[in-house]
């Protein structure tokens, strides 16, 4: 039934929490902000670079976003050097890789991460020739909620939605499976409840990785 599978990169491939942190705990650093917990974090996350850095300010108390542009290059600057800090694939992750590939099925990553930092952080995880196609975070491509993303992935696949899973782990990765009109997959294992995952309307909602192959059958 299902051609590809779509992943979403932090909180569903990789655990990537605390790389996150210890980039934007610095960035906001020298105003006197932070450090801001991993769970803060996993509620900062999820909608962009940009959202990351303004939420952190908020949390600090710049409500207003006085200080977004500088932070938010000294915080493409840190990232750029240590997006690999701590990270590490999910448990299971990798063996699902490779069943998925033994039974077909194309891979991609759409992210909201840098484009360069998604690319850095798959091939060093995962190699080069896991995945057929990354979209990470670039100019002229809105991000995530926006599907136009997976669009892409769709159409250098060759394929259409309705051949392709997406998972991830946050309402925002729920609504751009919906609106890519994909089949929808909640991931327990990242950053956010099982709560979100269902008011967002996932289609299923696993715990493990591995669990993902029940939804295949035999192929």
């Amino acid at each position: 039934m299902w051609k590809a599978a779509i992943f979403d990169l932090d909180g569903t491939l990789s655990d990537s929490i605390h790389s996150i942190k210890y980039c934007a705990d610095r960035a906001v650093a020298p105003l006197g902000y932070g450090p801001f917990s991993v769970e803060e974090y996993k509620y900062f996350v999820g909608d962009g670079v940009v959202e990351l850095i303004r939420r952190a300010l908020a949390a600090g108390g710049d409500s207003e976003g006085v200080h977004l542009e500088e932070t938010l290059a000294r915080y493409r600057e840190l990232f750029a050097v240590d997006c690999m800090y701590q990270v590490k694939p999910y448990e299971e992750i990798p063996e699902l890789l490779a069943e998925l590939k033994r039974r077909g099925l194309r891979l991609a990553v759409l992210s909201n991460k840098p484009h360069a930092e998604t690319i850095r952080v798959i091939e060093t995880l995962f190699g080069k020739d896991c995945f057929d196609v990354i979209q990470g975070q670039v100019e002229g491509v809105p991000v995530k909620p926006d599907p136009a993303g997976g669009l892409k992935i769709l159409e250098q696949l060759g394929l259409v939605a309705k051949e392709a899973l997406y998972l991830g782990d946050t309402a925002t990765d729920m609504r751009t499976g919906k609106g890519l009109g994909a089949y929808t997959v909640g991931v327990l294992w990242g950053f956010r409840t099982r709560e979100e995952l269902e008011q967002s309307h996932a289609d299923a909602v696993i715990a493990r990785p591995l669990e993902l192959l029940e939804y295949l059958g035999e192929q």
